[in-house]
């Protein structure tokens, strides 16, 4: 009796344990959820009077830097680590600075509906690299994808240049294909270290970048406006850290098709902030456009969830 006693009081414990850990992994998705949806809004008033390479090159290299020492215990990365997430670091990252280049002249909401062909991109990039069979839900999940994509860039408005649009969809493709060759290249088994070393040297390529471009030179520090200080300490410490910290612990608290689900969450985030604060316009034909993206990454996402 005290055997069967002793063993449904561990039962008991192991079921609170599961429901207390999935708890912790669902609070960590929405974090995820509402942080990187705000990014996009975050960035929009960061690049008001901050020049959008020289911006994101000082967030990604100064979050890196606050998370490296932390991340970097388990042992000192090897060349060839270093190398791979300056690659792997380049294309996503990078990317981010090219969409903060980007909206300085396209909406935030826009531009999260555009670079949430995320999860499009790397299905077609699986196919053409790896040579990954489609089957009938991602090619519906593609097709689609692109006719979303075309009728929101012919939604736009007078405020929303073609090249802006491009950028956009160039750096959702740069994501993407940065996603693919991270699993090509040798990268430290602890993703934090991994992230960290990523924020590094993509921060040091953009700064870099912004100094070629003459970015640098043109920054005015007593012109740059209280809010656009003040978002840019956001997405340091919020939009990169917390973020990412929250979202390795939703990775391994909850099932990959869950986690995956800010695919199509955070552009919804953003569009509600971008239309409540920044006074953004939405017309019909670009929340026709957006449903069309959203519902077709969330096709793709059910059969083949998108890494980050």
């Amino acid at each position: 009796m005290g055997t069967a006693a002793s063993d449904v009081e561990g039962d008991a414990q192991a079921v609170l344990i599961e429901k207390g850990v999935r708890r912790g992994g669902w609070a960590a998705l929405l974090i995820v959820w509402v942080v990187w949806g705000s990014t996009y809004f975050a960035i929009k008033v960061a690049v008001e009077s901050i020049p959008p390479f020289l911006m994101a090159g000082g967030r990604f290299l100064i979050a890196g830097a606050i998370m490296f020492p932390f991340a970097v215990r388990g042992g000192w990365p090897s060349r060839a680590q270093w190398l791979g997430c300056a690659l792997v670091g380049t294309l996503m990252l990078g990317a981010n600075g090219a969409l903060s280049f980007a909206e300085r002249t396209v909406p935030s909401g826009y531009a999260s509906l555009l670079i949430a062909t995320v999860p499009l991109w790397l299905l077609g990039f699986d196919a053409g690299l790896n040579r990954a069979r489609l089957g009938l839900a991602p090619v519906a999940g593609l097709a689609v994808g692109l006719a979303g994509v075309g009728l929101l860039s012919g939604a736009r408005s007078g405020s929303v240049s073609v090249t802006g649009v491009v950028i956009c969809l160039c750096a959702a493709a740069s994501w993407a294909l940065g996603t693919i060759l991270s699993h090509r290249v040798a990268m430290p088994s602890n993703p934090a270290l991994g992230s960290s070393m990523q924020m590094v040297t993509a921060g040091a390529v953009l700064l870099c970048w912004a100094a070629a471009t003459g970015e640098a030179g043109s920054l005015q520090l007593g012109a740059v406006s209280a809010r656009s200080w003040l978002a840019f300490g956001y997405l340091i410490l919020v939009g990169s850290i917390v973020g990412f910290s929250a979202y390795v612990i939703a990775v391994k608290k909850l099932p990959t098709t869950t986690v995956a689900t800010y695919a199509y969450v955070n552009p919804v985030i953003a569009v509600l902030l971008g239309t409540a604060f920044l006074n953004e316009r939405l017309t019909p034909a670009m929340l026709g456009g957006g449903a069309l993206i959203i519902g077709a990454v969330a096709l793709v996402v059910r059969n083949r969830p998108p890494a980050h």
